[in-house]
């Protein structure tokens, strides 16, 4: 299957876990992709996983900040002019700061508000005029279960991703006319670097619930689906990448402004 074969990527937080699962899925599609990253270790990764696919020579890598307007600004146009052009945005790229509410500082707010939510709007914003002249663009946010499903101890993230789809569906009315979509992807349940804490990138590592944390709050926050070998019944992150390659596809076409729940019945 090859849905991508004429079209430009640009994926953030591609250098583990989801972002780096969505950057090798669509290069397997046959797309031209600028992985992007806070961490060079996780991009070198990203790299050689394409290599031994055989797509090294439609990858390429760049370090950015998205939390940093000057890091965006210098890596998104020359991603784009590297590429001659953009039709698919994937903005992955995000943390994880699980603490008490009343025990979060506001230095951990803002740095889970920076990221996940002026993130994505700083990245749009520097990738939106390439996408419209391509006249099929293609926007896809990273929400999450926890936007509109209770998840403890995850106040900060759950509001950072409210504020994705809510920004999500603005843009997509905003820009339909001029050819845009725009769709987010709630993930739930799923295997990453961060909800496990082993990805390498500095944006996609979470340190875990708190020590002292009511386990008895998360008895409903196990999948319907068990796929097989997984732990704790969550998915591995080319679950999701499926579902973004979908998105940002033709097979996508009439799909915009609303967000796309992938949790294995987590929260039916």
């Amino acid at each position: 299957m090859n849905r991508f074969t004429d079209r430009r990527a640009l994926v953030t937080g591609a250098g583990s876990g989801i972002g780096q699962a969505t950057a090798l899925r669509l290069l397997a599609e046959g797309a031209t992709v600028v992985a992007a990253d806070v961490a060079r270790p996780g991009l070198d990764e990203t790299a050689a996983r394409a290599a031994a696919a055989g797509h090294a020579d439609r990858l390429s890598t760049v370090l950015v900040d998205i939390a940093d307007e000057a890091s965006v600004r210098a890596a998104v146009a020359p991603a784009v002019e590297a590429m001659g052009g953009l039709e698919v945005l994937v903005n992955a790229a995000g943390i994880l700061r699980s603490t008490h509410t009343g025990q979060t500082t506001l230095e951990q707010w803002n740095a889970v508000i920076g990221v996940n939510l002026t993130g994505t709007f700083l990245m749009t914003r520097e990738a939106l005029p390439a996408l419209l002249a391509s006249g099929r663009g293609v926007v896809v946010n990273f929400s999450s279960t926890s936007a509109t499903f209770a998840h403890p101890y995850m106040a900060a993230y759950a509001a950072s991703k409210g504020g994705v789809q809510s920004f999500t569906h603005a843009i997509a009315l905003e820009y339909a006319k001029q050819g845009l979509r725009a769709v987010s992807v709630a993930p739930g349940s799923i295997s990453s670097g961060m909800t496990d804490g082993s990805g390498a990138s500095g944006q996609n590592r979470g340190p875990g619930i708190p020590q002292d944390a009511d386990m008895s709050l998360f008895a409903k926050l196990t999948p319907a689906i068990n796929p097989s070998g997984s732990q704790y019944g969550f998915a591995g992150p080319e679950a999701i990448a499926g579902v973004v390659a979908m998105l940002a596809s033709d097979d996508g076409a009439f799909v915009t402004g609303t967000e796309i729940r992938v949790d294995g019945g987590t929260h039916m």
